[in-house]
């Protein structure tokens, strides 16, 4: 279609896919089923990350933007990209916390939200594309894997490691800032792609706050036997 990849024409063609995946998500998420929505939407991304690699095997440049779009280079982002996500960010942050009770309602007792009349599906709608707009900024300039990285691994390990919402929260927060700054550290001191040394970083983290928490539950489990 001879459109540049970082021109607002082809974010706005990533975004409407998106929202297209949005309401496909709202509509059939949460159903009785054998196969849980998490799967569901993770089989997606792996199919959709396929057919974008198929489509960029073809262009003039292909394996450069194949790289770019796994891994991206944050070294390269200019002060305006950085400017435009905070505030982009800023707001999410915002909407979602006015937002709170109702998403929170709708994410961990359903039955209730139904029965305070809330129209569920309108909610799943609105928190997937607020979800996707976070997303399709983000992964223009840093890449799927570190993305996606970064939207997983701190919340993995604030559940592992707490119960409270709040808890989890500031958890999630201290990880990501841990292992963003030690990932840039790392890419430096050994000369790595700074994408892929994030990423590696917080799979180490992972691996840590996992074994940390499946030690202290032991420990609680012979102290109370």
């Amino acid at each position: 279609f001879h459109l540049d990849l970082e021109s607002w024409a082809t974010f706005g063609i990533a975004l409407g896919f998106t929202l297209v995946g949005a309401g496909i998500f709202s509509v059939t998420g949460k159903r009785a089923s054998q196969i849980p929505q998490e799967a569901v939407i993770g089989i997606s991304y792996v199919v959709a990350a396929a057919a974008a690699v198929l489509l960029l095997s073809r262009a003039a440049e292909g394996d450069e933007e194949i790289k770019n779009m796994l891994v991206g280079n944050i070294l390269l982002v200019t002060p305006r990209e950085v400017w435009e996500r905070f505030v982009l960010f800023v707001a999410v942050g915002v909407f979602h916390f006015i937002l709170r009770k109702n998403f929170l309602l709708v994410s961990f007792d359903r039955d209730g939200a139904y029965q305070k009349g809330l129209r569920v599906r309108w909610w799943d709608f609105l928190f997937y594309a607020v979800f996707g707009l976070v997303v399709t900024s983000f992964v223009r300039i840093a890449g799927v894997l570190l993305v996606f990285s970064y939207l997983i691994v701190p919340a993995v390990c604030g559940i592992n490691l707490a119960t409270r919402i709040s808890h989890r929260l500031l958890i999630g927060w201290m990880i990501a800032w841990v292992g963003g700054i030690a990932g840039l550290f790392l890419s430096f001191w050994w000369d790595l792609p700074s994408g892929a040394a994030i990423v590696c970083t917080f799979g180490a983290l992972l691996i840590a706050a996992s074994m940390y928490a499946l030690i202290r539950n032991r420990l609680r489990g012979i102290g109370r036997g």
